[in-house]
């Protein structure tokens, strides 16, 4: 009898956690789809819990969740949308002038005699009298590659506006009951309760310092980088402000990427005053961006080290793709609160980092 009784209690406890993967499988089918937005949503309502919680200060929890998000929408997703129309735009202008171009007209003397100079002393390179050449061939690759994806292009757009509705629709829900899922993720933390708060505290302040910041300041010199090259007459300055907010979240590289060799070629084609101009506004303003920003963003945050930024970064794009911008940092954030957790303390009692 009582081994009777021994094997139906073991018979339900494997059917109970049957049960319980079952419906975990179940459920992430089910939520799998929506994880993307959901992860955005996520992480805009820890950066934007401050703004929330002035709100709440003169109104309801829900109106002040809701104003929160309205205003992130003014803000942030139109504006969004408005530049990725123009960047649409941009590129097709680029890809179509770039393509049908035929001559080297464009090319400044120098760099013909430059180009000239090295086919004279490399003739068994055997290099082509246009040194535009092999740009125009790809270029017109590029432009039939377009041609050929515009229903896709479509297709990712409708997608886009899709999970920008449902991030938006997360992001309310969770600035709403923000307490309420941090009270549950506090007890399904298996620490005592100093180490579960600290776990807690510590990884919203990375999440908030290394994606907030990194993008705060990634943003600003993108967008100046695009009204100076704007103003010095380049053309596609949203196309190039894009690339410079990317290439801004690369340490040691930064948006000098785009701007110091926008200036090269000024100083290449005898432009001598607006290649200084950029030179200075690129030196002066826009790398001195995230000298004053970051500091003043990071006030009182732990952020960190900008070798672990830049793998998070790059690593979290190669595992899960453009959102990977925004899970791999917080990602690492999240494992190296849970690392210091288990490194004893210093001497003097504070926690070592």
């Amino acid at each position: 009898m009582l081994n009777s009784d021994h094997e139906r209690d073991r018979f339900a406890v494997v059917l109970f956690y049957a049960v319980v993967l079952l419906v975990g499988y179940l459920s992430f089918q089910v939520i799998g789809p929506f994880l993307v937005p959901l992860a955005w949503g996520a992480v805009l309502a820890m950066v934007l819990n401050p703004i929330r919680q002035r709100f709440a200060r003169h109104l309801r929890p829900t109106w002040s969740a809701l104003l929160t998000t309205i205003s992130t929408l003014l803000v942030l997703v139109i504006p969004a949308v408005i530049v990725g129309a123009l960047l649409v735009h941009e590129v097709a202008t680029q890809v179509q002038s770039a393509g049908t171009q035929q001559s080297a007209s464009a090319v400044p003397a120098k760099v013909q005699e430059m180009w000239a100079q090295v086919r004279a002393e490399a003739p068994f390179l055997n290099l082509p009298a246009d040194p535009t050449v092999n740009l125009k061939s790809s270029a017109q690759s590029i432009a039939t590659w377009v041609a050929g994806r515009t229903a896709s292009i479509l297709t990712n757009l409708a997608v886009f506006i899709f999970q920008m509705f449902i991030t938006l629709f997360a992001l309310f829900y969770f600035l709403r009951d923000g307490g309420v899922i941090v009270e549950l993720i506090r007890h399904l933390l298996p620490f005592e309760p100093a180490r579960r708060d600290r776990i807690i505290q510590d990884t919203y302040e990375l999440v908030v310092a290394t994606v907030g910041a990194s993008f705060i300041v990634a943003l600003t010199q993108g967008t100046l980088t695009g009204i100076t090259l704007a103003a010095l007459g380049f053309s596609a300055p949203v196309l190039w402000s894009i690339v410079a907010s990317f290439a801004s979240l690369l340490p040691a590289v930064g948006a000098a990427l785009v701007w110091a060799p926008a200036a090269l070629w000024l100083f290449v084609n005898g432009d001598i005053v607006r290649g200084v101009i950029l030179v200075v506004v690129g030196v002066g303003v826009i790398s001195m961006v995230d000298n004053f920003m970051k500091p003043m963003l990071l006030s009182g945050r732990t952020s960190m080290h900008g070798l672990l930024v830049f793998l998070s970064l790059m690593g979290g794009v190669a595992a899960f793709g453009f959102i990977g911008l925004v899970l791999g940092p917080v990602i690492v954030a999240t494992a190296t609160t849970l690392l210091e957790t288990v490194v004893p303390p210093k001497p003097d009692g504070s926690p070592a980092r």
